[in-house]
């Protein structure tokens, strides 16, 4: 039997396909590479990442400021800033993730956050073959190497190394800005009713703490205990700084309730502020905002302009 032309092109054409199909797939090895996270998961990322679902607004805030928009497909609720946050898709709350809603939009990365999103949404994601990679910031520099390691993960490095600099070279100005003065005693409002303050391990005691002010519950192993009115009339705070957890509360209202409690150094002097919650409670590049603002606050004699 002869060999002929015909049999020669099919096999030429079947070796072709073999030969793409293993381009292929050395190509997709090539472009993905294997991250480990904040919980010591190994994690395979496509690079760069072209679908990115954000699970929590500090994240999402984050992606944002590393020129990430068009990659951004899905983002929790009250991802509100910037505003184009407000016209991405949302895939459930912070908490209560809708995982039939993050699979419809075909992501392939997922960013998540230890403090807040459950485990086993994490690890249902997984096993969809989804990449989520989790975050875990609890600190001012866990906030910086955060944004360096989401800059490494979706391609954006050198906007994330631009990013932190710049962060980092604010938080030194306020620091040098304060150096030698006087820390006043500062009651941080973050609940209404009950009036929930907070403690010793938490990133807003070191905000208060770097803005040039001493926490009268600094010492309180308790994150974010509950006060009596009573105690902190003891306290004797020398400003009194209301924020909530609460979106939309009237804060002025809150504010102007302290009027009756005279004997408070914070009352007497007229030293009660209303802080915006978002600047203080997220582990975002604008978290360095809401350490500027409250240097402010406290020390409303110093200017932090750029020298």
């Amino acid at each position: 039997m002869g060999f002929s032309i015909d049999n020669y092109n099919k096999i030429k054409t079947g070796v072709f396909l073999i030969l793409v199909f293993i381009i292929l797939l050395l190509s997709s090895k090539a472009t993905a590479e294997v991250f480990v996270d904040k919980t010591e998961r190994r994690v395979n990322i496509p690079s760069p990442p072209r679908r990115i679902v954000s699970l929590a607004p500090s994240i999402t805030e984050t992606l944002f400021a590393l020129g990430l928009d068009r990659e951004i497909v899905g983002v929790t609720m009250l991802s509100n800033y910037p505003d184009a946050a407000r016209s991405k898709p949302r895939v459930g709350t912070f908490i209560n993730i809708s995982l039939e809603r993050v699979v419809s939009l075909n992501p392939d990365l997922v960013i998540g956050t230890a403090d807040g999103n459950k485990k086993e949404t994490v690890n249902q994601l997984e096993g969809m073959g989804i990449p989520v990679y989790v975050v875990n910031p609890e600190n001012l520099a866990e906030i910086l190497h955060m944004i360096l390691s989401i800059g490494r993960i979706t391609g954006r490095e050198d906007e994330a190394t631009a990013l932190a600099r710049g962060l980092r070279e604010r938080i030194g100005r306020v620091a040098s800005s304060l150096k030698g003065l006087k820390r006043p005693q500062v009651f941080l409002q973050i609940g209404i009713n009950p009036v929930i303050t907070v403690g010793r391990d938490t990133l807003h005691n070191e905000l208060i703490q770097r803005a040039g002010g001493a926490n009268i519950y600094g010492e309180t192993a308790t994150r974010y205990p509950r006060c009596s009115m009573e105690d902190i009339i003891v306290k004797k705070p020398d400003i009194i700084i209301v924020s909530s957890m609460k979106r939309g509360g009237d804060f002025s209202t809150v504010r102007d309730g302290w009027g009756k409690w005279g004997t408070i150094p914070a009352v007497r002097d007229d030293r009660i502020h209303v802080i915006d919650t978002d600047l203080i409670d997220l582990a975002s590049p604008r978290i360095v905002d809401g350490l500027e603002r409250m240097a402010e606050i406290i020390h409303p004699e110093v200017s932090l302009k750029k020298r």
